[in-house]
């Protein structure tokens, strides 16, 4: 992959001379390989670049509108974009996919215990059981989601659902649907708010100033993840499976672990009903999520599906 797609790096005005600041001041250069219809996007620093071709990387944006005009007018289908180019990068080119109808995948290293590919038979029971259940569930539910909705909008100014870029199977990029529980904009406080956590944690505090008040009970009963069913419908979630990590956590997974990344993630797991908030070692419950996906049963499932209930009813480790 070693020829660049002119498509992507003429017909619009170079990055390099827009103004840069601010924001884009943490970006990071890139190096753009295609083949056929797929775009791979490397770091700078990455020694897989063809040094022969004398390309120039392709400089941090301070105008995403480039990017997606360029992608506009590409062939491209697909793009794997490594996550060492870090989340400022990736939400980037994630939400220029998303607006030009292109696929954007983490480029993760091959998974060697993944229960769809051992379990063939057994997976699929599964995946019907999600879509089943799902479906019968957003039934069920329709006047709690209602009576949901209203108390969000009389308490707190803004939208009723929000969504956020999370990692999804075989690294796939989706917006997980939640029920919102912050102030509008929260997402642009965010890295202050952690800015005294741990290096190697989640990234979740349970005194986060912009949670609402309607948002703290909702959170404390897994409320807030009901629109997640819709996810499952989509095909981009499980009932059980691990959880799929927010892009600032998933940047930090240590390279050797990035492999649990390619899972298809779930509304619920293993590290829910075992740990759930009292745990949040990005290696330990990367390690748990490992454990599961080598050990995966259908009966495993309904195990955790079981002990899930008094978990979410007691609001254990919730926040």
């Amino acid at each position: 992959m070693t020829t660049f797609d002119p498509l992507i790096l003429q017909g619009t005005p170079s990055p390099i001379r827009e103004k840069t600041g601010g924001a884009a001041q943490d970006r990071q250069q890139c190096f753009l390989y295609w083949r056929r219809t797929q775009l791979l996007v490397l770091p700078s620093t990455a020694q897989k670049h063809d040094r022969a071709s004398k390309q120039p990387p392709l400089p941090p944006l301070s105008n995403p509108t480039w990017l997606t005009e360029c992608l506009k007018r590409s062939t491209v289908r697909l793009v794997r974009i490594d996550p060492a180019l870090g989340e400022s990068t990736i939400k980037e080119w994630a939400e220029a996919c998303e607006q030009t109808g292109k696929t954007l995948y983490l480029r993760l290293p091959p998974a060697a215990h993944l229960p769809n590919k051992q379990s063939g038979i057994l997976w699929g029971w599964k995946r019907v059981l999600d879509w089943g259940v799902a479906a019968l569930l957003l039934v069920l539910l329709g006047p709690v989601f209602v009576l949901i909705g209203l108390a969000i909008a009389f308490t707190s100014p803004g939208s009723i659902f929000f969504s956020q870029w999370r990692v999804g199977q075989r690294g796939k990029l989706f917006r997980v649907l939640k029920f919102r529980t912050m102030v509008m904009d929260a997402e642009k406080a965010h890295h202050g708010i952690m800015a005294n956590q741990a290096a190697d944690c989640l990234h979740k505090r349970e005194d986060d100033p912009r949670i609402t008040p309607i948002g703290k009970w909702l959170r404390r009963y897994s409320l807030d993840e009901l629109p997640q069913l819709i996810n499952v419908l989509r095909g981009e979630m499980s009932l059980v499976s691990p959880r799929p990590w927010a892009l600032y956590d998933a940047v930090r997974i240590r390279p050797e672990m990035q492999t649990r990344l390619n899972a298809l993630p779930g509304i619920t797991g293993a590290w829910q009903v075992e740990a759930r908030s009292t745990l949040l070692d990005l290696d330990a419950v990367s390690d748990r999520d490992l454990e599961y996906l080598r050990n995966w049963s259908l009966g495993g499932d309904f195990k955790i599906l079981l002990r899930t209930v008094p978990k979410v009813l007691s609001g254990f480790g919730a926040f």
